[in-house]
């Protein structure tokens, strides 16, 4: 099929009552002045809270974030990045958080991730990452991916998406969208099939002026079965 977006607007309009509650439903993004207000200390949290979301029920970690916060005072960086291994053994007796070694290690290494962004680019991480342009976003999800730690997959999305930025994901019903379009041919991982996907968000953005977050939206209910 050739996916359009005069195409996909019908097909998911019809899954709503009125226009109304069709842009209700969809998600927002950021604007670029927003996401530069966040502190750098918002960006660590929503990594690690993304890191653990990973393989658990989101509810679950959600519900203990303010847990997480007190423990780890806020998540300002330049504290963080002193975390050392006898500090994970210390909050591996807190019951209150989460207890996982490996992604609580994520915390310091990330924190210098953050700071060293800051450092190169010569601003805030909300800086660099409102500046980065959403026609490439998947190289900022390769970015994540190589200097942060366990942000790759889609966590990298899901952090983005968790602190504003604009984004698609790639979720099981948006790869069934595209490869029912002859877009990909299955879950894209490699980069030739990762920029075949980002053109074809390009090119449904380009004639919607819809941000990409609610592209994706759409496409997933596009495949998804009427709720």
């Amino acid at each position: 099929m050739n996916l359009t977006y005069q195409w996909l607007h019908d097909t998911v309009r019809t899954r709503f009552d009125s226009d109304a509650a069709m842009e209700a439903f969809l998600p927002q993004a950021l604007a670029p002045d927003e996401l530069k207000r966040k502190g750098n200390d918002r960006y660590l949290s929503a990594m690690t809270q993304r890191i653990f979301q990973a393989g658990m029920r989101h509810s679950v970690v959600d519900a203990k974030w303010p847990a997480f916060e007190e423990a780890f005072s806020g998540f300002a960086p330049e504290t963080m990045a002193l975390f050392s291994e006898a500090d994970v053994e210390a909050h591996m007796q807190n019951e209150r958080i989460i207890r996982h070694p490996a992604k609580l290690q994520t915390i310091p290494r990330n924190a210098r991730f953050i700071l060293d962004v800051c450092q190169e680019h010569g601003g805030s991480f909300g800086a660099f990452i409102a500046a980065w342009p959403v026609a490439d976003i998947v190289g900022l999800w390769r970015l994540l991916a190589k200097r942060g730690v366990r942000l790759g997959g889609r966590s990298g999305a899901g952090f983005l998406r968790l602190v504003g930025k604009d984004t698609f994901l790639l979720s099981s019903d948006v790869v069934a969208r595209l490869a029912a379009a002859n877009i990909i041919t299955r879950e894209p991982t490699g980069q030739r099939d990762l920029q075949a996907v980002q053109e074809a968000f390009n090119a449904l953005q380009q004639s919607s002026g819809r941000p990409l977050c609610q592209l994706s939206a759409m496409l997933a209910l596009s495949i998804h079965p009427a709720f």
